[in-house]
């Protein structure tokens, strides 16, 4: 397995790096006690889910870390395991200053003032600081580049997944799709629902598909929203997007949402985008 520990500094980014490593299919433990680190090991390899990602956060809150982290790191690799230790720190600037907005406890001395926490988990994590594959300093860093930096030190150049896009139909009438980053409405298009011999049949259906698809309007919007999201998709993925909801809208979506986000699926797969589709109202929509 690739075995990644992510420690350091209170404050200093850990929390973000392992929901970076979980969007990137890592299997994710927060805070495990040394003492059942063996264990755990043990179990994900005779486990029947094929885990060959972990990521293991252990800090100063767990006591016994402090204390035995050198022989668990080394039992882990003599088992033939990758091991990379990741060490995040910052600025005590920094660190006061997050501390500080976020109203929380500094977790290593219970009763002590913030600066106070600070140099003593600098003095306890010293001897693991120096053993760490990489230390990164996140006092100038945002979320969108600690989450780069972290997948390129761990993925290199494997890269990381690609964003996965989410594209559903919908109908208006019974609400927008919570879940959305994108929403487009295509309410303007001619709507086979007004069309005796097509209004039993879904956007599906190839003579409404045509019916839709046939329209010059449909022709020009599906161009230019095409060049829209090929620009955008990039932008969202660089600043650490790992999947993006676009919903397409009409009146009932059952038809001209359907034939639109259809439409936009087989596009966009034959481009080798990781794209599903989905059509949230198809049996309940008119129009």
């Amino acid at each position: 397995m690739r075995i990644v520990i992510i420690t350091g500094l209170s404050g200093s980014g850990k929390s973000t790096a392992v929901k970076a490593l979980e969007d990137e299919g890592f299997f994710c433990l927060d805070n495990l006690p040394v003492s059942l680190v063996a264990t755990f090991i043990e179990l994900v390899e005779h486990s029947r889910e094929d885990i060959k990602d972990v990521a293991l956060v252990m800090d100063i809150r767990s006591r016994d870390f402090i204390k035995g982290y050198d022989q668990v790191f080394q039992s882990i690799a003599t088992a033939g395991h990758s091991v990379k230790i990741l060490y995040f720190d910052a600025t005590d600037q920094v660190l006061i200053r997050r501390f500080s907005e976020t109203r929380r406890r500094h977790p290593a001395l219970e009763g002590a003032s913030v600066p106070e926490g600070i140099r003593f988990e600098r003095d306890q994590l010293a001897g693991l600081r120096r053993i760490a594959t990489a230390i990164i300093d996140t006092s100038e860093m945002n979320v969108h580049r600690l989450r780069e930096v972290v997948i390129g030190l761990v993925k290199g150049s494997e890269g990381a997944l690609e964003m996965q896009v989410n594209l559903q139909s919908f109908g208006f009438r019974y609400g927008l799709p919570l879940e959305s980053d994108l929403v487009m409405d295509v309410r303007f298009l001619p709507n086979p629902y007004f069309v005796a011999a097509l209004r039993p049949y879904s956007g599906l259906e190839p003579a409404v598909r045509d019916y839709v698809l046939g329209q010059k309007e449909t022709e020009v919007f599906l161009e230019r929203f095409r060049d829209m999201l090929e620009f955008l998709l990039p932008g969202y993925r660089r600043e650490g997007k790992s999947y993006l909801s676009v919903s397409i809208g009409c009146t009932g979506g059952r038809h001209r949402s359907v034939a639109i986000a259809e439409e936009l699926y087989h596009y966009f797969r034959q481009r080798n985008v990781n794209i599903k589709v989905s059509h949230r109202d198809i049996e309940k929509g008119q129009g």
